[in-house]
């Protein structure tokens, strides 16, 4: 990933009020719909999409839909949506994912041109909350894993070269929604719109004047008849039915991903003072 550039910022979109941000719909369509007719969405001066928007199961709607959007709508590039423009120009994925490979065959050339022309990271001014940094994973990597429970040295090393004068963080990548502090910066996940983890439905967040981590409630069993009669991904039932009802908990999700966090020498203990 390219150098965080300290002077970034999105010009286009001054003294925002209200920020929706929506993360990793990984295509699908029926969960993005769901949260983008939700009032507060609907109502939000912009809504940001921070990454791994199309590595699904009907990636060219989710596209239309979102380009559709307009001014409406800031998107942003993850990891999965690297790999699918990778897969599209036909080089090696870096890991196999038979519906990434499929969605990448599934895109035209134009779209694919697209999504590797997406920025990487914004900087934003919201109400209430200052200069904010959007990102998918961390402002430095789109693939490295940050967790809630992440320890203070890791999130020293991931926010080191972060503008001073942005106060608040907000990633994706993970599918798990939280928010905590770390050296003095608010970082904020919405979770995930397409694959939660540990929890169903589409999870999302609204940033301004604070931080609201919302979750819109899905008809799974509509969401999944709904794939299966649109999606023309050979396993797509199985694969509904695995991520759209959250199958995989929480404590599994973060029992994989912190086998990725880096390993710190442990601080000495301190007592707070309460």
């Amino acid at each position: 990933m390219a150098p965080l550039d300290p002077a970034a910022r999105a010009p286009q979109y001054p003294d925002l009020g209200r920020v929706a941000v929506v993360s990793d719909v990984h295509g699908v369509l029926p969960a993005l719909e769901a949260v983008l007719a939700e009032p507060a969405v609907r109502a939000a001066d912009l809504i940001v999409a921070t990454g791994d928007l199309l590595a699904g199961p009907q990636p060219v709607e989710t596209f239309e839909l979102l380009t559709g959007l307009g001014a409406r709508v800031l998107l942003l590039r993850g990891n999965a949506d690297r790999e699918l423009a990778d897969l599209a120009r036909g080089r090696p994925p870096s890991f196999e994912d038979a519906i990434a490979s499929w969605a990448a065959l599934q895109l035209s050339a134009d779209q694919t041109a697209a999504v590797e022309a997406l920025p990487q990271y914004a900087i934003l001014d919201v109400q209430g909350l200052g200069r904010v940094l959007f990102c998918h994973a961390t402002p430095r990597d789109d693939e490295e894993v940050a967790l809630v429970d992440s320890p203070p040295a890791h999130w020293a090393a991931v926010l080191a070269d972060v503008p001073g004068d942005i106060g608040t963080v907000v990633c994706g990548h993970t599918h798990m929604p939280f928010t905590r502090l770390a050296h003095g910066r608010l970082i904020v996940n919405p979770g995930s719109v397409g694959m939660p983890y540990g929890r169903s439905g589409a999870h999302w967040a609204l940033l301004g004047p604070g931080v609201e981590l919302r979750r819109t409630d899905l008809d799974e069993d509509a969401v999944c008849a709904r794939l299966a009669e649109s999606s023309a991904f050979p396993d797509i039932a199985q694969w509904a039915d695995y991520f759209v009802r959250a199958r995989a908990s929480d404590a599994e999700a973060l029992a994989v991903f912190s086998q990725r966090v880096p390993a710190y020498p442990a601080d000495p203990p301190t007592e707070p003072q309460t």
